[in-house]
C-alpha cells in the first residue's frame, strides 16, 4: 500500500485512504492513514480472510471527511463509521467486488465500534440488535476486524477480557435460540388441554416440561402419537406427583443449560 501511494498509484485504485495521511488520529500515536495500514498489517500477519484484512483497511476510512472539533485533547469524528461504510460500498464497487462481500465489509466498518462492556450491564436485546445488523454468519469476522483496529492502534491486547466476553455472550444467545424449549414439541397446551379435558393452569406447564426433558434424553420421542399417549399417562397422575416428576425434569433442563454456559465461558476464558 505504501509502495502504491510512493509511485503515484493507490490514487488511481483507492484515492479515500491518501485523504488519512497527515491526519491526526486519536490516539495520536499514529495518523489515519498509519492507524489503517497497521490495522491491515495485523490482520496480514494473523493470515485474517481477504474480507476481514479488506475491512481492517478501510474501517476507518471516513474520518477525514467527519474530523471535528478537539474533545479533551482529542479529535472527534463523529459518524465516521457510517460514512465509512458508504465509503466502503463505492470503492468495493469500483473495485468490482461481489456483491455479497461489499455488503459484508461495509457492515464490519458500519459496525466496528460497537460498544461492550460487561460491567456496564449491555442487555441481549443490544446484542441481538448488533447480531440482526451484522448477521450472526459474521460476527467472528467483526471481531477480527476490531482486533486489527486495535492493534492498529499500538495496543499491547488484540482480544482483551471485553471481546472474549463479548464473544461469549454472542455465542450464549445464538445458541439460545437453537436450545431446545416447549414450542420444539409436536404438542403445545391446548393438546394437553383437549386430551385431558382441562382449563389452562399450572397442570398444563407441568405436563409440558416433563415431555421437554423425555425429548431433550430421547430426540425420537418427539412424534405426536407418542406425546399423546404420554400426556394421557401424565394425566393419570396425582397433582403431587406430576409436580415432583416436573420439578425434576425442569431441574434436569436447567443442569444442561449451566453446563452449555460454562463450556462456552471456559471457551472464551471469561468468568
Amino acid at each position: 500500500m505504501e509502495l502504491l501511494h510512493d509511485v503515484g498509484l493507490l490514487k488511481y485504485i483507492i484515492p479515500e485512504l491518501e485523504e488519512g495521511i497527515g491526519v491526526e488520529n486519536r490516539p495520536k500515536i499514529f495518523t489515519v492513514w498509519e492507524h489503517n495500514l497497521k490495522a491491515l498489517e495485523y490482520g496480514a500477519q494473523q493470515n485474517f480472510p481477504l474480507d476481514v484484512k479488506f475491512a481492517a483497511l478501510l474501517h476507518d476510512v471516513g474520518k477525514p471527511r467527519t474530523k471535528g472539533e478537539m474533545k479533551r485533547g482529542e479529535w472527534t469524528f463523529y459518524g465516521h463509521d457510517v460514512v465509512g461504510a458508504r465509503m466502503s460500498t463505492q470503492i468495493l464497487e469500483r473495485l468490482h467486488f461481489p456483491r455479497s462481500q461489499i455488503e459484508k465489509i461495509a457492515k464490519w466498518v458500519r459496525w466496528h465500534l460497537f460498544k461492550y462492556d460487561p460491567e456496564e450491564g449491555i442487555t441481549d436485546s443490544s446484542i441481538r440488535r448488533i447480531v440482526r445488523h451484522v448477521g450472526a454468519e459474521n460476527m467472528d469476522g467483526l471481531v477480527k476486524v476490531r482486533m486489527c483496529d486495535r492493534m492498529g492502534m499500538g495496543v499491547p491486547k488484540a482480544l482483551p477480557y471485553r471481546l472474549r466476553h463479548f464473544q461469549f455472550r454472542v455465542e450464549k444467545i445464538l445458541r439460545e435460540e437453537e436450545a431446545p424449549t416447549v414450542k420444539m414439541l409436536k404438542v403445545n397446551g391446548e393438546d394437553i388441554m383437549r386430551i385431558l379435558e382441562i382449563l389452562p393452569g399450572p397442570k398444563v406447564g407441568h405436563v409440558l416440561e416433563v415431555l421437554l426433558q423425555e425429548v431433550i434424553d430421547d430426540p425420537a420421542r418427539n412424534m405426536r402419537e407418542g406425546l399423546e399417549s404420554r400426556i394421557t399417562e401424565l394425566g393419570k397422575l396425582s397433582d403431587e406427583e406430576l409436580v415432583k416428576i416436573a420439578d425434576e425434569a425442569e431441574s434436569k433442563v436447567e443442569m444442561v443449560e449451566d453446563e452449555r454456559i460454562s463450556k462456552i465461558k471456559a471457551k472464551y476464558y471469561v468468568r
